[in-house]
């Protein structure tokens, strides 16, 4: 839908946020006044949420960096994976909240192709990084005595361009094959921009169609197998060690697979709804919608917090040193 306010070539998306139905007798005024009850109520939880993110990945950044012990290529990725939550939050959590509290739900066309390129180069981005971590502890530990000569700062470096870079100017030449020359909807169903701009466009595009398989597979399907196939020789190395390494690969590995197989079942989400257009109930839609924006966000701190013992004892002393002063 073009709001009246949109001119000169600025198209205006409607997001339609999905709400939960009522089917209660109530007057047209009482269930007004309910549905903006409803909302606020989604806004501060929301906003929890957000504040939430924003802090807990921001201290795990914090603490990589002021602690020269985590100055390790592997604490290095879990830090850039924490600012790649802190950047999605920060485009995605504003205007989902300023929609809970507006009456019409809208966003410029630029404002949603920024928020999907945001949204799938740091997706994939977080696929890199994993395998990246998966690469790392297989050196660490399957080749110890070369793991200096390996992982040096200039190869960390180079990976992290890669990881950051590669995905970037892939999905901007997504937008660019896309073209959004003519649009024939308006109207976008869910609660953030992701693949389903693209339905929006007049005449479906086999060039985006075959562009998009190939990103799928680079960013997503070969990282995945990577870090599986990884993990599976690590296991298979250490089973024959003793208890004390067992232990070592399963304190540092079982952490990355949690990670990558919660990020892995919202990313499956993301293709079936958008690539292979099945239908959900709205109900459904909303809450693995829901999940996408703050499932990882959330999840990766907590579980880089708790299950990694450098960071979680660096966490302890930090909420230590808060309740003394």
């Amino acid at each position: 839908m073009i709001a009246p306010e949109c001119c000169l070539n600025v198209f205006c998306l409607n997001i339609c946020v999905f709400s939960v139905l009522l089917y209660i007798s109530l007057s047209k005024k009482n269930f007004c006044h309910l549905r903006l009850t409803i909302n606020y109520v989604y806004f501060f939880i929301l906003f929890m949420v957000y504040v939430l993110i924003m802090c807990s990945n921001s201290i795990i950044v914090y603490l990589i960096l002021i602690h020269k012990n985590l100055h390790e290529p592997m604490y290095v990725f879990i830090a850039a994976l924490s600012f790649n939550s802190v950047l999605f939050s920060t485009v995605i959590y504003p205007k989902l909240l300023t929609d809970f509290l507006s009456e019409k739900q809208i966003i410029s066309l630029s404002a949603c192709i920024f928020q999907y390129f945001i949204y799938y180069s740091l997706a994939s981005s977080d696929f890199l990084l994993l395998a990246a971590m998966a690469y790392d502890r297989y050196v660490s530990i399957c080749k110890p005595l070369q793991y200096p000569t390996i992982m040096r700062k200039s190869t960390v470096s180079i990976l992290l361009f890669l990881a950051w870079l590669w995905p970037a100017a892939q999905v901007a030449g997504g937008v660019v094959v896309g073209g959004f020359r003519k649009l024939c909807t308006f109207i976008l169903t869910g609660i953030f921009c992701n693949n389903s701009i693209f339905k929006l466009n007049c005449v479906p595009s086999a060039a985006l169609a075959i562009y998009g398989v190939f990103g799928l597979i680079n960013f997503a399907v070969i990282p995945v197998l990577f870090v599986l196939f990884t993990y599976a020789k690590i296991f298979i190395i250490t089973y024959n060690k003793g208890g004390e390494v067992r232990k070592k690969a399963a304190e540092t590995c079982l952490p990355h697979l949690m990670v990558l197989f919660s990020f892995s079942c919202m990313c499956a989400y993301d293709v079936i709804i958008a690539r292979l257009e099945l239908s959900f109930s709205k109900t459904v839609r909303l809450v693995m919608s829901l999940q996408m924006v703050l499932y990882n966000p959330l999840l990766n701190p907590i579980i880089y917090g708790l299950k990694m013992k450098e960071i979680s004892k660096h966490l302890k002393n930090l909420f230590s040193q808060i309740r003394r002063r």
